[in-house]
């Protein structure tokens, strides 16, 4: 049986029950596999831009006899990915900035029925800058520890109010626990490394010490 990081269980805990799932950079194609061999979602496209991924993918769905369940395409972004054919889009392990070109280059993405999960590797606070200002709003909001890493996962769904927000907002979200002092501190001193640069971020660096 296929067992998830805590990065991926993460996300696979975010998506609907029932739905149609379009997996972008599927790697392996963990994360539909176990979806569906749980019952928890009806069917997956799994695509990757680079072909050595998605062979591994196509290999792990014949494994486990997947192919009327999951399609695998060979796709930048959501571009070989039609509206009609998920509900859930999960986007994962890259950085903030390349999922939200993904998002902005993809015709249907401003659909308030899709859910999107969403695994920034880098610049969480980009990609939710983007968010807020592209009309998604942002619902929960985590992070996620897995051996000495942290990883942001959220998710967003488009209803058209752009929301501006002040810069905290992009750095610390929606999330609602702090036990990960770790982290915090790490984006504390990032922050007042940046802030010699001349850029002021004195209201994230007050906001993160009132949560520490």
């Amino acid at each position: 049986m296929i067992k998830l990081t805590n990065r991926l269980s993460a996300v696979a805990q975010l998506v609907r029950e029932n739905v149609s799932l379009a997996d972008v950079g599927c790697d392996h194609g963990y994360l539909p596999a176990y979806l569906i061999l749980n019952d928890k979602i009806k069917s997956a496209v799994a695509c990757d831009i680079n072909e050595g991924p998605l062979h591994a993918c196509i290999q792990l769905v014949a494994d486990y006899s997947l192919e009327d369940r999951i399609k695998c395409v060979l796709s930048d972004g959501l571009c070989n990915v039609s509206e009609n054919e998920c509900d859930d889009i999960a986007v994962c392990g890259m950085g903030g900035e390349l999922i939200a070109q993904i998002l902005d280059s993809c015709p249907w993405a401003k659909n308030s029925s899709k859910h999107f999960i969403l695994n920034p590797m880098t610049h969480p606070e980009i990609l939710r800058k983007y968010l807020c200002d592209n009309g998604f709003e942002i619902r929960n909001d985590i992070i996620v520890k897995e051996s000495r890493h942290y990883y942001s996962v959220f998710d967003a769904y488009y209803t058209g109010n752009k929301i501006s927000c002040d810069k905290s907002y992009y750095y610390l979200g929606n999330i609602e626990h702090f036990e990960y002092k770790d982290y915090f501190n790490h984006l504390l001193n990032y922050l007042e490394n940046k802030s010699k640069g001349g850029e002021d971020y004195s209201d994230v660096i007050s906001a993160i010490k009132e949560k520490l």
